[in-house]
């Protein structure tokens, strides 16, 4: 596929996108393409005791726009609540029409088995925002219909039932700004309950040893099992 390319990530809460797919989206920002993060919720229910919910909501809103700068992208934050997403109309046509005002051609989001069922929807939600921009039968604010070229599953920690990659994308150039990007979120870097800086550094680590670079990320197509390495994503080439 020709020409630019305007890359979604779209993740359950503020950090999902950036952790799973940051690197590369960064990759595509570098070349000149259009790089956005979407999050369906803040996750501000996960919030330091020293802070109140809407406060940590305010503060996860201003880390998540930080990482889209540091990384080349914008970043577009929804109001539904964190751990009470719905895959329902009002759900699916707020991001159907995201798509239909932005036109992204490429959308990232989560793999479909999580033990966190914000994530479980979040591929739902957008497999069904796809179908409703791309029909024309759908009005949706007088907007024309806009469809995908393809949808994507990226890697995360509680997503990795059944989580096979599919394709390995050499991120090593991109790794370090990946990392600064990840060290704008205080859950990133301060969370007791799971050391994710260090997880996803060693995954980055890891999946670069298996393609024989120094740091790799991976994506997962939704049905197949086609393994392929290279520099960028197929049929999204730089």
């Amino acid at each position: 596929m020709n020409g630019k390319h305007h890359v979604m990530v779209i993740g359950a809460h503020c950090g999902d996108a950036e952790i799973q797919a940051g690197a590369i989206a960064h990759k595509y920002a570098k070349a000149g393409h259009e790089v956005t993060f979407l999050h369906l919720t803040a996750g501000e229910k996960g919030n330091p005791t020293h802070i109140s919910v809407e406060d940590y909501r305010e503060q996860k809103i201003k880390e998540a726009e930080k990482a889209a700068a540091i990384l080349g992208a914008k970043s577009i934050t929804l109001g539904y609540k964190d751990a009470e997403l719905k895959e329902d109309e009002e759900t699916v046509t707020a991001v159907a029409k995201l798509f239909r005002e932005l036109k992204p051609t490429i959308v990232i989001t989560h793999w479909v088995n999580s033990m966190h069922p914000d994530h479980a929807l979040c591929p739902k939600i957008t497999q069904a925002a796809w179908l409703k921009a791309a029909l024309p039968g759908f009005d949706i604010d007088g907007l024309p219909p806009h469809s995908l070229s393809r949808m994507l599953h990226s890697e995360n920690w509680e997503d990795m039932q059944g989580y096979e990659p599919d394709i390995y994308v050499d991120v090593s150039e991109e790794f370090d700004t990946y990392l600064e990007a990840l060290s704008q979120y205080w859950f990133i870097m301060n969370s007791t309950s799971f050391r994710y800086y260090d997880y996803y550094k060693a995954l980055g680590t890891m999946r670069g040893c298996l393609m024989r670079t120094t740091y790799g990320q991976t994506l997962k197509f939704p049905i197949g099992s086609n393994t392929r390495k290279g520099s960028s994503i197929p049929g999204f080439e730089l």
